[in-house]
């Protein structure tokens, strides 16, 4: 079920692989509507990890609730699920293949958290401020760009001069050229 008032989108889905994609194609659209493209790769890199927890960890079942709600200031993104045990960060060793998750959520969002929801169940969220602060863009310095040349001052030599005449009555092959030079 999907519901969406003007600010708020909710969707409840089983936590399996083929559903995480649609997830993170829904995420992305209501972004797009909501004119907050610069958040879609967090949110949707967040919404992603936090769902894949759900499908390894969640018992007794997959099923849970992704919620997405902009307020003036921020972006929340939360998923609810059937399983109280609140998720632990874990240093995850260098050649790990998984456990580094809530560690990416954290680097990439303003903040995160876990809290219990009812006697059986969990909320996992995180935020993205809305006002994004682009660093401001600056021409690269004089020195750093390579040295105009004018067209005059390009040698005459470096342009070959070809000529070939087409009888547009015949057909004729194209003439082989190479971009080899020599």
């Amino acid at each position: 079920m999907i519901t969406h008032p003007s600010r708020h989108c909710t969707v409840e889905l089983q936590a399996l692989p083929s559903r995480i994609g649609q997830v993170r194609r829904i995420v992305s659209a209501q972004l797009r509507y909501w004119h907050m493209d610069l958040l879609i790769d967090r949110a949707v890199l967040g919404v992603t990890e936090l769902l894949t927890n759900v499908h390894l960890h969640a018992r007794p079942d997959k099923t849970c609730t992704v919620e997405i709600e902009l307020l003036l200031d921020r972006l929340t993104v939360s998923v609810r699920d059937h399983d109280a045990r609140l998720p632990v960060v874990d240093d995850a060793e260098p050649l790990a293949t998984c456990g580094r998750g809530l560690a990416m959520v954290a680097a990439m969002s303003e903040s995160w958290g876990a809290r219990p929801d009812g006697e059986s169940g969990k909320v996992v969220w995180f935020t993205l401020p809305t006002a994004v602060t682009a660093a401001p863009v600056t021409a690269p310095s004089v020195s750093a760009r390579p040295p105009r040349r004018l067209v005059e001052e390009v040698p005459a030599a470096a342009f070959a001069e070809v000529e070939h005449t087409v009888d547009l009555g015949t057909r004729q092959p194209a003439p082989a050229r190479s971009a080899v030079v020599g």
